[in-house]
């Protein structure tokens, strides 16, 4: 086919950049691609993450606290209310011809919203309204979703349509993008290819992928709203086990290609140095530490390297399981490495692996950024050797100058806080070694299954017996007095405490300040206590120096930044208190708690809050308050944040879920793991001619980020 020109027409393709699409053009283009959007096929999978319901329309005078609804007025003022010392919420007034009500932001970027919120537009608020809290009557909206219109409101006509929400950008009206979205389902709806197998589509009653995305995106009038809100129509439900199949499809396939074609050297378990270790212990193991251990050992005794996953709570006696099997790697004339985080937790590791490795007869060493450069090269050259037989360190040890003379395994702890490429890394170091991955950070079934699914997973779901249970409990800042009589006495009593401050905002130097202030605040009120400060940006000798006096109990308050999150293991400190604790993730509250309770003595975390706190805020310390344990945490944490905050930073490598929700949707993560095993046991390397669409997409879609880019 031919255009005027004489020139051959090109049909369109999901492949073509999104610049040409109607409505958009270059200056939107770069826009787009701020939201990671550069083709056709990124916008098809840029999914709303709402929808606006103009058929459920309520009038200010119909408002019910708590009801879900749509509010449709005008803004008739706004502006900046203080509600106490660096305490401002946003508010705007909206009205229509039955009254007027407020919508407040209390995390907000002033210029940002006098941009978005100008006085005269129309605006469109959807949320659940609540009582104002500081005058006692009137109904209000806390943290909405809302849009404001000038003269692109949608109109009368617009009632009982559904009109998706997407996140946007600045400078991209939500409405030029809905409309960018409409032109190209229009245009490319027929050009979107299936690669679902026909066996899979019909088993399921799985609707096209082409019809999927246009219903989700633009959902016909009649759809039911609950369902959309739910995500229980069959459109979305097709894109949710799309999502979580190409996920299990590629971990099959990861696991079984490792398997296949990656040899790595067979260890002999359970030998000399392991036995003396054992006799050395001045506990019993736990069973499931004797579980775990029997696991890492029958897959180190193959001939391809272990992957596996050690999960634990916080003191559930993962460094144990750890130096034993680093001591199964020394006991083969191999070595082992434990990378770390931060100087602090590795310097953690050392000093507990240290009195061990030197009864044992064994060469231990730590790496470290710190240290002079001729100290430095000393232990490279160790390590080169193979004088060092235990190596601790931190990203350290992945720099191109370290060389190991036989690493045979690899022990990354908190694996959380590294990325994908960072983890990697140090197995390269070595001929195919073995590797555990640890976590005190608990994972929630449905994470695992997602995240690790070409892992082995262990757990320690036991701790150690004489660990005395935490007394959780919640303070405000009218009775934070009453926290500080509690922590003061317990010093009295004979123990000892820890002060965490939080990070304050971007700048270490701001965070200094707060543990600074609060150590001097200490000082002034408690002047008989002996307290000192300790953060990340410390010479190791001095603060190696505050934490052995505090060990020691010469130091009875620890004033800190989250630098002592983990590996800090003091018997004697029965508090903790978490200043500003709404400003913590529910899983670093977790593990701070876990810095106290590991001795004798009855132990108590003191949560400190400030106002103004989100629902959120509200959330995460009243899960603190009922559970005790890691995994109860982790699922908590999952449902008020989502997996990818769970994670952090998106360094974990998962694959960003647009549709999938790790909990709602745990049925099909199921189903779509043994769909994926299936079809892997049936034609390893996919080659069958009716998967390569599927094996196209597999590769498009999740190979770089499961490592399939050359293989698929």
């Amino acid at each position: 086919m031919k255009s005027e020109t004489g020139k051959k027409k090109v049909a369109p393709s999901t492949n073509d950049p999104l610049q040409f699409v109607k409505g958009v053009g270059p200056k939107r283009a770069l826009l787009l691609k701020k939201l990671g959007l550069e083709t056709i096929d990124d916008a098809l999978r840029f999914l709303p993450f709402r929808y606006e319901d103009l058929s459920r329309v309520k009038k200010v005078s119909e408002l019910i606290p708590g009801e879900h609804v749509t509010l449709v007025g005008t803004i008739s003022n706004t502006g900046t209310t203080s509600l106490g010392i660096r305490k401002k919420v946003f508010e705007v007034i909206v009205q229509d011809e039955s009254g007027f009500t407020r919508a407040k932001w209390f995390q907000f970027n002033k210029k940002y919203m006098d941009k978005k919120f100008p006085v005269g537009n129309f605006i469109i608020l959807s949320g659940k309204p609540v009582v104002n809290r500081y005058a006692g009557s009137g109904l209000e909206f806390v943290h909405p979703d809302a849009e404001s219109f000038a003269d692109e409101f949608p109109g009368e006509e617009s009632i009982g349509q559904i009109f998706p929400v997407y996140h946007s950008t600045e400078g991209l009206p939500i409405k030029a993008l809905r409309n960018i979205m409409k032109n190209i389902i229009d245009v490319y709806q027929e050009r979107i290819e299936e690669f679902l197998p026909v066996t899979i589509l019909k088993k399921y009653h799985l609707p096209s992928r082409a019809q999927a995305l246009a219903k989700t995106h633009f959902p016909l009038k009649e759809t039911d709203i609950e369902e959309l809100e739910n995500f229980k129509t069959a459109e979305q439900q097709r894109l949710i086990f799309e999502e979580l199949f190409l996920i299990q499809l590629g971990l099959t396939f990861k696991r079984n290609l490792r398997k296949k074609e990656t040899f790595g050297k067979a260890m002999a378990t359970r030998g000399p140095l392991i036995r003396k270790f054992i006799k050395l212990l001045p506990f019993a193991l736990t069973g499931a530490q004797k579980r775990s251990l029997g696991e890492i050992m029958d897959n180190l005794e193959e001939n391809f390297p272990m992957n596996r996953l050690l999960q634990g709570d916080v003191g559930s006696g993962k460094t144990v399981v750890a130096l034993t099997a680093l001591l199964t790697a020394v006991d083969n004339g191999r070595q082992g490495a434990m990378m770390a985080p931060t100087e602090l937790l590795s310097e953690q590791h050392y000093s507990s692996l240290l009195p061990y490795c030197q009864k044992l007869g064994v060469s231990i060493e730590l790496a470290t950024s710190a240290g002079t450069a001729k100290a430095r090269r000393e232990i490279r050259e160790k390590i080169e050797s193979g004088t060092a037989q235990i190596i601790v360190g931190t990203h350290a040890l992945i720099q191109d100058k370290v060389n190991f003379k036989d690493l045979g395994l690899i022990v990354v702890d908190e694996q959380h806080r590294f990325g994908v490429l960072q983890r990697e890394a140090i197995g390269k170091k070595g001929n195919q070694p073995h590797a555990l991955i640890m976590t005190a950070t608990p994972i929630p079934r449905s994470l695992s299954l997602t995240l690790y699914g070409d892992f082995s997973v262990s757990y320690l779901d036991e701790l150690p017996s004489g660990r005395q249970p935490i007394k959780t409990q919640i303070f405000y800042e009218k009775t934070r007095e009453k926290a500080y009589t509690l922590l003061y006495k317990e010093i009295q009593k004979g123990g000892q405490a820890y002060i965490v401050c939080p990070l304050i905002d971007e700048s270490e130097k701001s965070s200094l300040k707060a543990v600074v202030e609060t150590l001097a605040f200490i000082k002034m009120k408690y002047p008989d206590l002996s307290a000192e400060l300790i953060h990340g940006k410390m010479k190791r000798e001095d603060r190696q120096k505050i934490m052995s006096d505090f060990q020691e109990g010469t130091i009875q308050v620890l004033v800190a930044t989250t630098v002592i999150e983990v590996g800090i293991d003091v018997p004697n400190a029965s508090v903790i208190m978490i200043e500003h604790s709404e400003r913590f993730g529910l899983s670093q509250l977790h593990q701070l708690r876990g810095r106290v309770g590991r001795g004798q003595r009855a132990s108590h975390c003191l949560l400190v809050a400030y106002y103004p706190l989100t629902e959120e805020g509200k959330a995460r310390l009243n899960a603190m308050k009922e559970f005790s344990d890691g995994f109860s945490i982790a699922e908590e944490d999952l449902k008020i944040r989502g997996p990818g905050d769970f994670l952090g930073a998106r360094q974990s490598g998962m694959p960003f879920l647009r549709m999938a929700n790790l909990l709602r949707d745990f049925e099909w993560i199921e189903i779509a793991r043994n769909e994926a095993r299936q079809i892997i046991e049936n034609d390893p390397g996919l080659n069958a001619p009716d998967l390569q669409k599927l094996k196209k997409a597999l590769g498009h879609y999740l190979g770089d980020k499961l490592d399939l880019i050359n293989v698929i």
